[in-house]
């Protein structure tokens, strides 16, 4: 997996993994912000590990959304069925893979090809004259004289809408995949089995009875919590 700088070219970061997944994706993300800053708009395909928006929207947003969004970090994702809106990346994967295929000894473990990997990105940035850039520099020239955009927008209002319709499990909760992860919402056992609907607003769920329209739980979800338990009363005091 790899995240390039789209004016330079520069290799921000390159990982071998043996899959791909959500939370690997927001890993090497967070990563790479920690090392460059925070980018004013990313650019990827429209895989689920980066966008559930093209999946109907019944999941939320995923881990990495979830992340943009609390960045002000504009997302663009590539046109459906269109593999040119990411030529820049596609042109550098092709790159990538002839000269590990021109490499003598070819690399046996996930940790061979990491060490391949970074070689290579030390021959790409620095000592590879890039034909697309001005004068044939290197991708790192580019990159260290010019100023770096940073985000722009505020998306704080930029919210993600859902409706959901469920039934209360007999446990008394219901649950609601948020942030790219499974939330249990505690609503009641005395609830147990009630067809109800969720409305969603990120982290603003509201759960009424599909019935009669009651109101059976209103609550903000932790993101730091798996389990959203239902608000008590305090009991009496301890004796």
């Amino acid at each position: 997996m790899s995240w390039l700088d789209d004016c330079s070219r520069y290799v921000l970061s390159i990982t071998a993994h043996a899959r791909v997944t959500g939370p690997i994706v927001l890993a090497a993300f967070k990563k790479t912000v920690a090392a460059y800053g925070i980018p004013a708009s990313t650019l990827t395909d429209n895989g689920m590990v980066f966008t559930t928006r093209f999946s109907g929207g019944k999941g939320g947003r995923n881990h990495l959304e979830h992340e943009l969004r609390a960045l002000n970090v504009t997302q663009k994702n590539g046109q459906p069925n269109h593999p040119q809106t990411q030529g820049k990346v596609e042109r550098f994967q092709q790159t990538l893979k002839k000269w590990l295929c021109a490499q003598p000894k070819q690399p046996a473990t996930l940790a061979d090809l990491q060490t391949l990997l970074e070689e290579f990105v030390e021959v790409y940035n620095t000592r590879r004259p890039h034909r697309s850039l001005p004068h044939r520099a290197t991708p790192a020239t580019i990159y260290t004289s010019l100023p770096k955009a940073t985000p722009s927008k505020d998306r704080t209002t930029d919210t993600h809408d859902r409706v959901r319709h469920d039934k209360i499990d007999k446990a008394g909760g219901v649950t609601l995949r948020v942030a790219g992860r499974l939330r249990h919402i505690g609503v009641g056992r005395t609830h147990a089995r009630t067809d109800v609907i969720l409305l969603v607003q990120d982290l603003h769920v509201t759960v009424t009875n599909a019935a009669t329209g009651e109101i059976l739980r209103d609550l903000i979800i932790d993101p730091r919590k798996d389990y959203q338990p239902t608000s008590r009363p305090p009991g009496p005091p301890k004796k």
